[in-house]
């Protein structure tokens, strides 16, 4: 566990930071500059509730029945009761990393003081983080208006000691017992707080970092893999060359050519044609990689620049501004994350297709260029990868199911008072398969090329170094090499782990230097 400690100010917070807390199991602290502007705001929400005049968020109900004026003796119920109501969530559960960012980008928007949430419910939900107590959020429930309502409600339920959560041994428990067990009070909500815990984008936020992580490897390894399947084609590595993609200037398609021609670098396979009719230009599939990679590349920079954004908002409604006003506003909304959320979908299908091309191709004797069918050793008793690529196509036809808009879709709700959703949620969970299956198909990409790079070789081609450490290492990981058919779904797995872990990319770096 990494236990370095992540400090929460009152200006956003980072990616890495994000990623440390969700999945290293970063401590959390919250700055004095944090502290005292949570008191300052808290200050302004406890003069308004004093008021006799009605506030959206202190003194009245919510949504649909905001209309109502609630007396004071009657507040705290308020505020329990729509943790309560909203904790309505159904289906499995979400993943404990997904939840743990989500707990640490609202503790991100409180400390911020724009809430009027007081300092003791921050350190609350700081305590929940650095005690591994993570409240059982589910699948279903967030429209991603306002915000992520069930999913945060579930653990904001947590912080009042009500329903179930995981401890830090993996044991679900009721939330009282693993609160007491770690020496932590639950918090009895006051005015507005109930409502400023459920109030924002921090669901589909937290999976929208996490995925530009898990898409920022798998988009160099895809660069390696489409590399290795080139060299195996005995392709032309003359498309990659600089002065090409300077003429068409988009920096991701840049950025690709130049890791795959460093992976080429020392290749004695590339232009070996041996067709009684040389190759004019490579397939598709081959010849544009850097330009599918790269744009898919150059989409991931813009959703990047957006989660950028996003970590620097203070999301909630109604805000407490500095000149002590506190306004309702639409900034709840999760459009802007819901949009590039389905971008990072639709690329991940196509670049799973174009993975899956040039593994079809490896595999096809008449498209190969002296490769054995299905890089069978024996083809006819063995039939090789044929079956690989089968498992490769049939999670590149889900991608492309995955790859539909969520936040094309939108379903009234509350009365018709919140008459357009983003569903921004369901957007960032079917990214989370995607970005799974992308990792598998990857994988087959790679153990199908790093097999027909050893065929080549044992035909008396020299592959470039960088290729040579790739295959290295994959077969240290436990993925074996050509031989008679085998049982291959644990070389299989142990591609997708070699891949999902960023090892691919570790293991040729110390030849190419490193790949962006």
């Amino acid at each position: 566990m990494d236990m370095h400690t992540v400090v929460v100010g009152t200006s956003g917070t980072t990616a890495e930071d994000v990623v440390a807390v969700a999945r290293h199991g970063a401590r959390v602290e919250l700055s004095a500059a944090a502290v005292e502007a949570l008191a300052a705001a808290r200050l302004i929400v406890d003069a308004l509730a004093a008021k006799p005049e009605p506030v959206y968020g202190v003194s009245t109900g919510f949504g649909a029945l905001a209309s109502r004026h609630i007396s004071p003796e009657l507040r705290a119920q308020l505020q329990r009761n729509i943790v309560r109501s909203h904790a309505a969530g159904m289906g499995p559960r979400v993943e404990r990393e997904v939840v743990r960012a989500l707990m640490f980008l609202r503790l991100k928007t409180v400390a911020s003081g724009h809430t009027g949430v007081r300092p003791e419910v921050a350190q609350t939900m700081a305590d929940l983080l650095n005690a591994g107590i993570t409240p059982v959020v589910h699948e279903y429930g967030s429209l991603g208006c306002s915000g992520d309502l069930a999913p945060l409600s579930h653990c904001a339920l947590t912080l009042m000691g009500e329903g179930d959560a995981e401890g830090p041994d993996g044991t679900v428990r009721p939330a009282d017992e693993l609160l007491a067990a770690h020496g932590i009070t639950p918090v009895e909500l006051r005015e507005k707080e109930g409502l400023a815990l459920l109030n924002g984008t921090d669901g589909m936020l937290g999976m929208l970092v996490m995925a530009l992580a898990d898409l920022k490897n798998l988009y160099t390894s895809a660069d390696i893999t489409a590399a290795l399947s080139l060299e195996a084609l005995l392709g032309t590595d003359k498309v990659l060359a600089p002065e090409l993609h300077a003429i068409r200037p988009h920096p991701g398609q840049g950025v690709s050519a130049d890791n795959m021609l460093r992976v080429l670098a020392g290749s004695g396979l590339t232009g070996h044609h041996q067709d009684d009719a040389p190759r004019v230009q490579d397939a598709y599939s081959v010849r544009c990689a850097p330009q599918v990679n790269g744009a898919g590349r150059d989409t991931l920079d813009h959703a990047a620049v957006v989660a950028g954004r996003e970590l620097a908002s203070s999301v909630d409604n109604p805000v407490v501004l500095p000149d002590g006003r506190v306004e309702s506003n639409g900034n709840f909304h999760g459009a802007p994350v819901a949009y590039v959320l389905d971008f990072l979908a639709i690329v991940a299908a196509d670049l799973g297709s174009i993975c899956e091309r040039r593994t079809d191709r490896l595999l096809d004797k008449n498209r190969s260029h002296g490769l054995p069918p299905f890089l069978a050793d024996d083809a006819g008793v063995d039939s090789g990868l044929m079956i690989a690529q089968y498992t490769q196509a049939a999670l590149v036809s889900e991608m492309k199911r995955l790859a539909v808009p969520a936040s094309a879709d939108s379903i009234p709700s509350s009365a018709m008072q919140e008459d357009h959703v983003s569903m921004g949620w369901s957007a960032a969970r079917k990214l989370r398969t995607a970005v799974d299956n992308l990792a598998r198909i990857v994988a087959v990409e790679l153990y199908a090329a790093t097999r027909a790079v050893e065929i080549r070789a044992a035909q008396g081609l020299t592959p470039a170094p960088a290729s040579q450490a790739a295959v290295a290492a994959l077969r240290a990981a436990g993925a074996e090499g050509p031989g008679p058919d085998r049982f291959l779904a644990p070389d299989l797995a142990a591609a997708d782990t070699f891949v999902r872990e960023g090892r691919l990319v570790a293991a040729v770096e110390p030849v190419t230097g490193p790949l962006a």
